[in-house]
């Protein structure tokens, strides 16, 4: 089922989308969490792209092992690459916690000149500790995700580039 794509290897495919994806909801997460004034534009957003990253981890995972199976010379070539994507997809995990705990619990202000369906602050302590989670835990996504397509790119061009 994550082996292809028509003629096409799906990890190919696939992670062209996360290498975009996941630190674009990894940066709407994190300015989400630190500028209030703007939460009421990118809530919906920031737990939408939060989920889409753990959907788009796994796919990613899921077709890459598919890949290595349909293609077993490969497996030592991509190992640090399998590891750091297995790390990735647990990030994407944390991640998608905190932007569920985000859009729970962050206050914010309404879009509307009335003020109406402005969302209050439950706790001081408690949205200080889910800002700090999306912003670690954003930041963790982007470097993984580009450590893992590091590693990934190495084994496929290292010695076929011309120096």
């Amino acid at each position: 089922m994550f082996e292809r794509f028509g003629d096409l290897p799906l990890h190919v495919l696939v992670i062209h989308l996360a290498v975009v994806l996941l630190p674009i909801a990894a940066l709407t997460g994190i300015v989400f969490a630190l500028v209030p004034k703007w939460r009421w534009l990118l809530r919906w957003p920031a737990l939408l792209l939060g989920l889409g990253t753990v959907v788009v981890a796994l796919v990613a995972k899921l077709s890459g092992e598919a890949f290595v199976q349909a293609v077993p010379t490969l497996e030592k070539a991509v190992a640090v690459h399998e590891e750091r994507g297995n790390l990735l997809v647990w990030f994407c995990v944390l991640f998608a916690l905190a932007a569920v705990a985000a859009f729970l619990l962050l206050g914010g202000p309404s879009a509307l000149a009335s003020g109406k369906g402005a969302k209050a602050t439950k706790s001081r302590p408690l949205e200080l500790v889910t800002q700090a989670a999306v912003v670690v835990v954003g930041a963790l996504v982007i470097w993984q995700t580009i450590r893992t397509g590091d590693a990934g790119a190495k084994a496929v061009w290292d010695g076929q580039l011309p120096k």
